[in-house]
């Protein structure tokens, strides 16, 4: 029998680009801040789900259950990676309250790309070919991945920088009426051509902050939520998709590298769990690693068609007062870096109408995407009632 969950606490450690925590005390930062919010004490938790990657090798879930003697933990689960992993925890949190295999469910995630040595760029060292093929001659790095990707579509689509300008430039300004953004200056077009070329066409400006930090959230039934401090934010619904590309083979042999197969299945997985369509979405949180990334994504989740996503963010409006917020908090592009944990986080605060300045208007239904190339996940969320 399905039953509705709801995210009914949230907590996360400020944004920064160097913390004098390492990323297993920021994960107690983040899930006490969780627990405080929803009102619940440790042992309530009987479940925890992160991603199946990056947290299992940093703060895994014995070293949480430890930390708070989480002595009724009775279930375990990830999917994924990444921004991927995290968008997707609800749903891997939902199924297990569904079975009957618990019903309060941490979920949790983040990085320390800041502080350690390899920054990001490291991780893509698990792929063999990468290190055979590419790394050697120069091609290695996140900026030369995705610059790859925007060069094509420009070729393709006789798009300009003014189009990967728009989202940079929106999100800025989302993103400076949040205090806790990691970036405080504003952005305009001249001081987007202005920024350094980073990997070309891709500016500083069109790249995300690096960041260390943690988000945690907590997923529980709805007889539960009843008792707790928060309203519940209900989770409508949360699709996955993907594509038979190894993570070897993903960012340079792909047949066509401006179309996210993945990001069209999630979507419609989710709109066909939430009853909903894509023109019930109030605001979305989209991942943004890369200004190009985010263009992509509109497109391919089907807000718009191929090639059209500049024009679509400039006549649509997506800063917090648009049409179509995207980013409302500043996005992994001006707040923080954390893989998308932070775009749950932001959309649980606009849903509950405590966004503060970025506050979007009578906010009803949320999107958040999270892109693991070649995974992809999509969580729609609706406003408390």
């Amino acid at each position: 029998m399905t039953k509705q969950a709801f995210i009914v606490g949230i907590g996360e450690t400020p944004p920064t680009r160097r913390s004098s925590k390492d990323i297993r005390a920021l994960a107690v930062d983040a899930v006490d801040a969780a627990l405080a919010d929803a009102g619940l004490p440790p042992t309530a938790i009987d479940g925890i789900v992160t991603d199946g990657l990056i947290m299992p090798n940093t703060v895994p879930h014995e070293y949480i259950t430890a930390q708070y003697g989480m002595d009724r933990r009775r279930f375990d689960g990830s999917i994924s990676y990444g921004g991927t992993g995290i968008v997707c925890a609800p749903m891997i949190a939902k199924a297990a309250i569904d079975a009957g295999l618990a019903e309060t469910v941490l979920c949790y995630f983040g990085v320390d790309w800041g502080t350690r040595a390899s920054g990001p760029y490291g991780f893509h060292d698990l792929y063999p070919a990468k290190l055979a093929f590419e790394k050697p001659v120069g091609f290695n790095g996140q900026p030369s991945y995705f610059a790859l990707w925007a060069r094509r579509y420009m070729h393709e689509f006789g798009a300009t920088e003014e189009d990967l300008a728009a989202i940079a430039i929106a999100q800025r300004s989302n993103a400076l009426r949040n205090p806790r953004s990691q970036s405080k200056k504003p952005l305009d077009l001249e001081a987007y051509r202005a920024s350094r070329m980073i990997s070309d066409p891709l500016r500083a400006a069109d790249c995300c902050v690096i960041s260390d930090g943690v988000c945690a959230f907590i997923v529980t039934t709805a007889e539960r939520a009843r008792d707790l401090r928060q309203k519940p934010v209900k989770i409508m619904g949360c699709g996955f998709g993907t594509e038979p590309v190894s993570g070897d083979d993903i960012f340079t042999q792909r047949a066509d590298l401006l179309r996210i197969p993945g990001a069209a299945a999630a979507v419609q997985q989710a709109l066909r769990q939430a009853d909903l369509t894509l023109d019930d979405v109030d605001f979305a949180e989209i991942y943004d690693c890369f200004t190009i990334s985010c263009l992509m994504q509109i497109e391919s989740m089907g807000f718009c068609g191929p090639g059209e996503a500049g024009p679509f963010v400039r006549e649509r409006g997506t800063t917090v007062d648009g049409r179509l917020p995207i980013n409302t908090h500043g996005g992994l592009l001006s707040y923080s870096y954390l893989l998308g944990a932070e775009h749950v986080i932001e959309a649980v605060r606009q849903l509950r109408g405590e966004a503060g300045a970025a506050q979007v208007a009578d906010a009803q239904v949320g999107l958040v995407s999270g892109l693991s190339v070649p995974d992809y996940g999509v969580l729609l969320l609706g406003r408390p009632t």
